[in-house]
């Protein structure tokens, strides 16, 4: 358990939270590089796995992932766009949950300048086949065409509504939420841990 008692205010306590995700975008080895996605699946119950977090604008609230567009969890986000983000830090005894609506890009703008920034062996994961989740006999070799990923690379921006940490300290844990409405408006409160 951490003996830092954290960010003493709220204000801090959301900006420390960004600060950290921004870390997570920048560093592959932090721990908020690599958040658990839960979506809700085609037949209603709850799906989670592992995602690679691949940009933040904290000004636009806005988290930024990639996915191959042939997985189910772009399906699940087309039927339902609600999804959450659980990030954990282990050193930081620090987990926060993020919620909001997902937006998915695949033949636009957004998408394009995705492709476009991420590296050629990030770009051949999306030429696998066939497709993701299908079953096979034997694991297939891995893609060589970087190019041949383009058609099925899908961008899903989670747009936050909200945010809530829970860091854990021997001083006293700090649980903290903050809630967005449809205009931007910022509503945040302590919780009990």
């Amino acid at each position: 358990m951490s003996r830092d008692p954290g960010p003493g205010t709220l204000q801090d306590t959301l900006a420390w939270a960004l600060a950290l995700i921004a870390r997570g975008v920048a560093d592959r080895r932090h721990a908020f590089h690599t958040p658990v996605l839960a979506t809700t699946g085609l037949d209603g119950a709850p799906q989670a796995r592992t995602v690679v977090l691949r940009g933040l604008d904290p000004a636009a609230r806005q988290l930024r992932l990639h996915t191959d567009a042939r997985a189910g969890k772009v399906a699940e986000l087309a039927a339902e766009p609600r999804a959450a983000l659980l990030f954990y830090d282990a050193a930081a005894q620090l987990q926060l949950r993020l919620s909001g609506r997902a937006t998915l890009h695949r033949d636009d703008a957004v998408a394009d300048a995705a492709w476009a920034a991420s590296r050629e062996f990030s770009r051949m994961c999306y030429a696998i086949t066939p497709a993701p989740g299908q079953p096979v006999p034997a694991p297939p070799p891995a893609p060589l065409d970087s190019e041949a990923g383009r058609p099925h690379f899908c961008v899903v921006i989670l747009h936050l509504a909200r945010l809530e940490s829970l860091h854990l300290a021997a001083s006293g844990h700090r649980r903290a939420r903050f809630d967005w409405d449809a205009g931007g408006a910022l509503a945040s409160t302590w919780l009990v841990p």
